[in-house]
């Protein structure tokens, strides 16, 4: 590669941070199944512990298939260093642990994941942390609620499930003047789409089971941003507070993953973009929430800040609830599952799955309608999973109730 012109995406996925002939030849990064690493000396070994030299003790901290792993998505993401982490919710608790104390204050959008909203509610809360909620799409309402007890400004973009976006510059920007870190879990849209970091992030977090691991065959978690909170996250958070690392052979699923990630992005949005079309012209279906259609209430936020629109799309029925399971249990092709992001395209209701660590009155007061379908559109052909749909939506429509 050329050294005076920086790599394309794509490029660095596949290359970054690797010279095959550092490895004897091999072309794929060798997996470095090891618990514990051997010093030279026994000063060798203070030097390491100290900090005072550079290398591997023990593979709860670091291993070098792990590393390799970080560097590769930190420059994705255009990020200082970054962390592997044992799932999703490791990163996003690892994260926090580190940066909370109690008094403060963590500020997050009305919609989060469901596990996310039971650590917050259930879990910070018990330990003397505000968690207050606040409607981000809106950052003057951000600018008011904020003070000098906020740490955090955490949220997701799009929201999980049902897609609302935020305007990460400007929420940024006033987390900044005040003082608190941001902290944006880019699953949804991965850096293909969104780089949270170059709009003023401090950190971003993601579960690497879903489009950066791609084929559903592993559970991991992925943090980036700067150096030094990345140092503190990786001794303080997951070192001693969680103890959620990722295994080495996750590492290298992840690290394959990554070599097909921008193809598989541009193939999943393609698909969903033609799904949702589908859905919104559908007499069956009365609500389709995907960024990229120009009837989404935010799509110009969503083209000013994703080159493509992602594979999530919520919608609802006529008929509701009993419409929406009805039509899940016809499906032949989509598979009823939990997670997303996989090759398969997958289906599921968060009021009763993902998001039932919710009441019924926080679903509603959060924005989580009862009837809210969630589906994650795959690789297959776009053909054979607008039919499947269409099958399952054209069935009759059972009452509400």
């Amino acid at each position: 590669m050329n050294p005076t012109q920086p790599a394309g995406f794509a490029t660095r996925a596949i290359h970054l941070g690797y010279d095959p002939q550092d490895n004897e030849g091999a072309l794929t990064p060798p997996l470095h199944l090891t618990s514990t690493f051997a010093f030279e000396t026994a000063e060798h070994g203070a030097a390491l512990f100290a900090g005072e030299a550079q290398g591997h003790v023990y593979s709860r901290i670091s291993n070098p298939t792990l590393d390799l792993l970080e560097r590769r998505v930190a420059a994705l993401e255009g990020a200082e260093a970054g962390l592997a982490l044992a799932s999703g919710m490791g990163a996003i608790t690892s994260v926090l642990w580190t940066f909370l104390a109690p008094g403060d204050e963590v500020i997050t959008d009305e919609t989060l994941y469901g596990c996310t909203f039971a650590f917050m509610r259930h879990g910070l809360e018990k330990f003397g942390i505000t968690v207050t909620h606040v409607d981000l799409t809106d950052p003057a309402a951000l600018e008011a609620a904020i003070s000098s007890r906020t740490r955090i400004v955490y949220f997701e973009t799009p929201a999980n499930p049902n897609m609302r976006l935020v305007d990460i510059s400007a929420v940024c920007a006033i987390a900044r003047r005040h003082d608190a870190k941001t902290v944006v879990d880019n699953t949804y849209a991965t850096p293909v789409l969104t780089r949270p970091i170059e709009l003023g992030a401090d950190i971003v977090v993601h579960s690497a089971t879903k489009y950066m691991g791609g084929h559903g065959d592993l559970v991991g978690g992925l943090a980036v941003g700067g150096a030094e909170d990345m140092g503190e996250v990786r001794i303080i958070g997951m070192k001693d507070m969680t103890g959620a690392v990722m295994a080495p052979f996750n590492a290298m699923l992840v690290l394959r993953g990554l070599k097909t990630l921008k193809l598989r992005m541009e193939r999943h949005c393609e698909n969903a973009m033609e799904v949702a079309n589908m859905l919104e012209r559908h007499p069956a279906v009365t609500t389709v929430h995907y960024p990229g259609l120009e009837s989404f209430p935010q799509h110009a936020l969503a083209r000013r800040q994703m080159p493509g629109f992602g594979a999530m799309i919520a919608f609802e029925l006529e008929g509701g609830h009993a419409a929406g399971k009805a039509m899940m249990d016809r499906l032949q092709l989509i598979r009823r599952a939990v997670s997303l992001g996989d090759a398969e395209s997958l289906i599921q209701h968060p009021a009763s799955m993902t998001h039932s660590t919710y009441t019924a009155e926080e679903r509603a007061a959060h924005g989580i309608t009862e009837g809210l379908i969630r589906l994650s559109v795959g690789l297959e052909e776009v053909e054979d999973i607008i039919a499947d749909l269409k099958e399952a939506l054209t069935a009759p429509v059972p009452a509400a109730g």
